[in-house]
């Protein structure tokens, strides 16, 4: 008999506890892409847009393949998001000297003011998501946060 049919207390299902680490990762993650999205609306920047503007900052030179692991979307996908970002002068393609068909994704000189006001924003939503936190704090936290991806990267990379 289960905890209804027998009247008592029921225990909560794993997934029910609010504050788990993983729960509470999830929500500061979304909580922090939602107060960024709306910073970077305020300067004419979608989602998708400075997702891959700031992937390309960190990766020039990736292919459309590498891009979309990146984001965690289909590759089709980044091929429209590309489309878009290249017709509005912020993103080119160039031929892969290694694979003629793929296409190597660069920012142009017109993508690197965005980037700086993107900057800006990142800088405040940082500033206001660790209010109230010393810089040991900080440091503590980023030290657990990188132990964290780094045992999840190697399990990832083992193929678990």
């Amino acid at each position: 008999m289960n905890a209804i049919a027998t009247g008592a207390e029921p225990t909560l299902a794993p997934f029910a506890a609010p504050d788990t680490i993983g729960v509470l990762v999830s929500d500061v993650t979304r909580l922090l892409r939602r107060r960024f999205d709306a910073q970077a609306r305020s300067i004419g920047v979608s989602r998708a847009q400075w997702q891959v503007l700031i992937a390309l900052a960190r990766s020039e030179g990736i292919n459309q393949a590498g891009l979309a692991e990146r984001l965690d979307v289909e590759t089709i996908t980044v091929g429209r998001m590309v489309d878009r970002l290249e017709e509005a002068g912020l993103v080119e393609r160039r031929a892969d000297p290694a694979d003629r068909r793929a296409w190597r994704l660069f920012l142009t000189p017109r993508a690197h003011p965005i980037l700086a006001e993107l900057q800006v924003v990142a800088l405040g939503v940082r500033a206001e998501m660790l209010a109230g936190l010393s810089a040991g704090d900080e440091a503590a936290l980023q030290g657990l946060l990188l132990r964290l991806r780094g045992n999840l990267s190697v399990r990832e990379g083992a193929g678990a």
